[in-house]
């Protein structure tokens, strides 16, 4: 790419700030405020690509399926269905609030969102292990029913109740990924790569069918910008910084790491914990020894910030 490209990766949480705030409305709110952050940065000359997570949306759509298949016997839609559902969604509030702050900004360029998906390998060692629970909770009875009926692989979460779990496999490739590519070199903000795609399997003659499991959407953001020589990965977050030790007397927040510090880090074990900050250091990891310059985790607000190297955590080779 010629332009100065960054891949903004956000989080579908930040979309939904606490459970008193979960109505669509409440979604534009948080989805205007993450796009005003960004439009400052593209004032400043970059072209974006904005990739977001959908956990919390493709959860309430799981959970109103089901709802309606127990009251009104309407069949669920599949797990691929609902994330190419929450794509659309998601896509369209980012989209309509960039084109609201940009116009308010006086930048006349155009927005777009892409509905993406992303191959995965079917022999992915994650499919002999799910392990991501969606879904609403179910009763023992019903939860050994599902698994009956339709295969469910099922477990117990907690003393809460009883899940669905699915497979969380690597991306490996994206699929409308000279599309995005033709949108940026265009002078278009692209959104895309929802929930870290639509996982997808393809098949000897190549064509593809949806699977029935969740993709990272750091990784899957992390592999878009290796694919697009991106200038940069910023990764948003619930956080400023990232911190070593973390709620130990030891915690310390780092304004830089070089990247053989977060490999270190992450083979200590000890400092990122699996289901939040870790992913996020390893997708970095991964930008990085593909060719990427540098990346940034930092909290929407302070995007601009961490750009100027003013805060957040800022990770080069």
């Amino acid at each position: 790419m010629s332009k100065k490209v960054a891949v903004i990766a956000i989080g579908g949480n930040s979309l939904i700030k606490d459970k008193a705030h979960q109505s669509v409305q409440d979604q534009y709110l948080a989805a205007d405020e993450t796009a005003k952050h960004i439009v400052e940065m593209i004032k400043e000359g970059w072209d974006v690509v904005i990739g977001h997570g959908n956990g919390p949306q493709v959860g309430f759509l799981l959970q109103k399926a089901e709802i309606a298949e127990k009251t009104a016997s309407l069949s669920m839609a599949p797990l691929d269905v609902c994330g190419a559902q929450s794509q659309g969604q998601i896509g369209y509030q980012l989209v309509q609030c960039l084109q609201n702050q940009m116009k308010k900004a006086g930048i006349n360029k155009p927005a777009a969102c892409v509905i993406e998906q992303t191959i995965v390998n079917k022999n992915d060692p994650a499919f002999q292990n799910p392990t991501k629970p969606i879904g609403g909770f179910m009763t023992e009875k019903e939860a050994k029913a599902k698994a009956a009926e339709l295969g469910w692989t099922i477990v117990e979460d907690a003393g809460r109740g009883w899940r669905r779990v699915v497979p969380s496999p690597l991306p490996e490739r994206i699929v409308e990924l000279d599309a995005i590519e033709a949108l940026i070199k265009a002078g278009i903000i692209v959104v895309s790569i929802g929930g870290g795609g639509i996982p997808v399997i393809e098949h000897e003659d190549g064509t593809l069918e949806g699977i029935a499991a969740v993709i990272d959407k750091d990784f899957g953001n992390s592999l878009l910008a290796q694919n697009l020589k991106a200038d940069m990965l910023v990764i948003s977050t619930a956080v400023e910084k990232v911190a070593i030790n973390f709620g130990t007397p030891e915690q310390k927040w780092l304004d830089t790491m070089t990247l053989e510090e977060a490999k270190a880090y992450m083979a200590e074990g000890i400092h990122f914990k699996k289901g939040s900050m870790a992913p996020k250091i390893q997708a970095i990891i991964n930008f990085l020894e593909a060719g990427g310059k540098e990346a940034i985790i930092t909290n929407p607000e302070n995007i601009l910030r961490a750009i100027h190297g003013e805060t957040g955590t800022r990770i080069t080779k």
